[in-house]
Order: C-alpha cells, then sequence, then structure tokens
C-alpha cells in the first residue's frame, strides 16, 4: 500500500467536527439567528460508481419521504426542510434518523452532484464516532482486570513516549478523556497538501504504529514533547485514541477490526457497520451517500473508496442508533465502566478541570470547563437537558450521533461533502439540530 511523506489533513479535522458540535450548540443556548448543528458526514444510496469522474452540479432531488414510523411528536416538516440541500450547504448528500418521545423519523437527500436519490438507509463514514468504541473496549478490559485505568502508558508500552521528553506518568484513563497532555496527531508537521494531493492521498492507510512513530519521532523537524502536564486541563486529543488503539492491540493479541466486530457490532447486531480492513482501500458498501472532494481545477471527485485508520469504519443511522443505545442502556458495559462515560474529569479540587482553550467546552454554566469524558463529549440544552455524543470526519463525510442520558432523544446524520475538508458546523447540520431541539 502505498505511504504519504506527509500525513494526511484529515486526522486533524476531528477536533474541528467537535468543534462544530460545541459551536452548533451554543447557539441553541443563546438567543441568535444562526441554527444550532450537529456536524455531520453522510455515505448512501444510488450514487455513481465508485471511482473518480469529472461531474457538474445538478438540481437536488427532493428529500425522500419519511419512514412509516414517522408519526407525531416531531415536527416532520422542519425535519425534511433541515436536510433539504441549499446553495453553499457544501454538500451532496444527507441522511438523518431522529427519535423523540417515542416517536421516530428517518429522512434523506441528495446527491446533488448526479441527481441521484439517495436512501435513507445509505452506509456512510463514521470518522471519530469510531472513538467511543475503543473506550468501550479498554473499558471492557478494564472489568475483565486485564487493564487498569489508573496504569501508565508507559508501564503498558514501554519506551512507546520517549522517556527524555515524556517524564511525568500518563494513565490510560487520560487518553480516553483527553487529559494526557500528549502532542496532536503529526504536530509540528508544516506541509499542506494541494487540493490534489488530498484527493490522491485518499487511499493512504496508516497503521497506529506510523501515526506513533511520525509523530513522537518524525524526520526532518524538532520532536514534540507535552501540551500540558497530565491530567491538569483538557484539550480534545486524537493522538492518545491513536496510543489506545495500540494498546488494545497490545493487550489481546488482536486487531482493532476483530476486538470491535466481536465486543459491540456482533452483541449489538450492528450488522451494516464495518471496520477498515488493514493496508487496503476499500469503498462504502451500497447504497451509499457519495461524499466529494474537489481537485484544484474544480472537479468533484467521489472519494468513497478510502484506506485511513485501524480504526475506520462505515455504518448507517440505523447501526450508530443501535450503539448509543446499547452504549447508554448497559448492554456494552456494567454500571461502573457505564458511570465512565457520564463523569467529567476533575482536579484535586474536586472542580471539573479547566479547558485549555476556546475552542471547545464553551456553552452552558459550566463554560471553560472539560465537557468530554471517556469517549464522549456532553452538551448542555436551553431546558437543562445534557446530551451525550460524539461527531465524525473524514474526507468526504461528517457525521455525528447524539443522545439524552435517558435515550429520549436520540440523533443520528451524516453529510457527504462536496468542498475541502473545513472547520466549523455544516449549514445541514445546524438546521437539523435546531429542528430537534427548537421544539
Amino acid at each position: 500500500m502505498k505511504r504519504s511523506s506527509t500525513p494526511p489533513k484529515y486526522l486533524p479535522l476531528a477536533t474541528a467536527s467537535c468543534l462544530a458540535v460545541a459551536v452548533a450548540l451554543a447557539s441553541l443556548v443563546t438567543p441568535a439567528a444562526a441554527a444550532p448543528a450537529f456536524a455531520a458526514a453522510g455515505a448512501g444510496g444510488g450514487g455513481p460508481a465508485p471511482g473518480v469522474g469529472r461531474v457538474a452540479l445538478a438540481p437536488a432531488p427532493a428529500p425522500a419521504p419519511a419512514s412509516a414510523s414517522d408519526v407525531g411528536g416531531l415536527d416532520r416538516d422542519a425535519l425534511r426542510a433541515a436536510i433539504a440541500l441549499r446553495p453553499g450547504d457544501g454538500a451532496a448528500g444527507v441522511v438523518a434518523e431522529v427519535h423523540k418521545g417515542g416517536e421516530s423519523w428517518r429522512g434523506a437527500s441528495g446527491d446533488a452532484v448526479t441527481g441521484r436519490a439517495v436512501s435513507p438507509r445509505a452506509h456512510f463514514r463514521i470518522g471519530s464516532i469510531s472513538k467511543p468504541m475503543e473506550a468501550v473496549i479498554l473499558l471492557q478490559l478494564a472489568a475483565e482486570g486485564r487493564v487498569d485505568l489508573d496504569r501508565s502508558v508507559q508501564d503498558y508500552l514501554p519506551g512507546l513516549l520517549p522517556d527524555d521528553r515524556f517524564q511525568e506518568p500518563v494513565t490510560v484513563r487520560q487518553l480516553l478523556d483527553h487529559t494526557s497532555g500528549l502532542p496532536q496527531d503529526f504536530e509540528g508537521d508544516p506541509a499542506v497538501p494541494s487540493p490534489d494531493e488530498e484527493v490522491d492521498r485518499r487511499f493512504d492507510h496508516l497503521t497506529f504504529d506510523e501515526v506513533i512513530q511520525g509523530t513522537l519521532r518524525p524526520e526532518g523537524r524538532p520532536a514534540p514533547g507535552p501540551r500540558f502536564s497530565p491530567g491538569t486541563r483538557q484539550e480534545y486529543n486524537s493522538f492518545g485514541y491513536r496510543v489506545a488503539g495500540k494498546l488494545i492491540e497490545e493487550i489481546t493479541g488482536h486487531p482493532f477490526r476483530a476486538e470491535v466486530t466481536a465486543r459491540i457490532l456482533k452483541p449489538l447486531k450492528m450488522r451494516e457497520t464495518r471496520a477498515a480492513v488493514p493496508d487496503r482501500s476499500t469503498p462504502v458498501p451500497r447504497p451509499y451517500l457519495p461524499g466529494y472532494l474537489p481537485r484544484t481545477d474544480g472537479e468533484l471527485v467521489d472519494v468513497n473508496v478510502q484506506g485511513g485508520l485501524p480504526t475506520s469504519m462505515t455504518s448507517t443511522t440505523a447501526d450508530l442508533d443501535r450503539f448509543v443505545r446499547g452504549l447508554f442502556d448497559g448492554s456494552l458495559l456494567g454500571p461502573a465502566e457505564t458511570a465512565e462515560l457520564f463523569a467529567i474529569p476533575k482536579g484535586v479540587d474536586g472542580k471539573p478541570l479547566p479547558y485549555a482553550d476556546a475552542s471547545h467546552c464553551t456553552t452552558g454554566p459550566a463554560k471553560g470547563t472539560a465537557c468530554f469524558s471517556v469517549g464522549l463529549m456532553s452538551s448542555p440544552m436551553p431546558d437543562g437537558t445534557v446530551v451525550w455524543g460524539k461527531t465524525g470526519s473524514d474526507p468526504g463525510y461528517r457525521s455525528g450521533v447524539f443522545a439524552s442520558r435517558d435515550l429520549g432523544v436520540r440523533a443520528v446524520y451524516a453529510v457527504g461533502t462536496t468542498a475541502p475538508p473545513a472547520s466549523g458546523p455544516p449549514p445541514v447540520a445546524q438546521r437539523l439540530a435546531l429542528a430537534v431541539f427548537a421544539r
């Protein structure tokens, strides 16, 4: 498999995706004209065949009719309007599923590039939504007595963190709740790929070791050290989850793909969710919502075929709804481990840790303090309800899944893009969040 000399631009985008949610939900908490947003990514239905092609934007089909379970309770017209594509959305299509007050709705829009319809049951790439799955595996291993969350990475993986730069212990728990202070993926790399390079490198596959070594022991630039002392503040950190993935494989002796399948996908009957195949580029299964990236000359390329990371996965809104239900209701974890999902890290004074900057955790009465738990992100609603979930980004895709603690409100969405990777909430996701929570 071809390897790039520079990291894919999409690796840091998980941070931007989480920021999108924070910004979107902030607009729910404060009176503003801007709608709230979850941040999304998608894949689905009758799109073009996998591959590359020069295409022109076509009028987007009308949103698909709601499913038979779409009855009362939800504002169905508002939900349909929310996912209807508009000029400036930078989206090829959308799939979404919402459950509220015992009622359900599922819909789809697009494909705006080809003019073909998208199935509400379309598959898409989920990006960092796999992080809660990593967290579940380590919490299960902790319950089995095979991992101690408060034992250090240095103990479990000797030599992985260079001793001359990382002298303080970093615990497994700190990897999972973003308090490790470790560098970000490929921190300090000045390379900015061109749009054409970004498109061409979508087939590359990176192992946990390649990301870890490329970050901690880079060639041709200074090696990074800690961003802060472990356990003193919080900062969203995807690199910690690369180390967590490596730890899973070391402890179990199995690849991540095997562990996530055996521990999560099969027990929850997530039959439409698949993990990446190592060293292979794989397409999003059909029906899929195409995600596009533009070349320098404006050509839109369907990038559903990708390599990625060992944690790269494809899924559907129904499967991710099944995951969040199983995650919250104890199907996957015992009571003590489930409690970790909703525990915000605190300092020695018993107060939530401060958040490192203004990129996240900027809403609600606890703004400026930690809002990530082990695997999840919390966001306050205007009525005081807190929703928990995760967003994801992959080239051409943005996605998210959120739910209230009692599972009374659940939303999953995915957007296939037509624009370069960007931070900020997708307009479609903003409208969808407003339709879900403003009523």
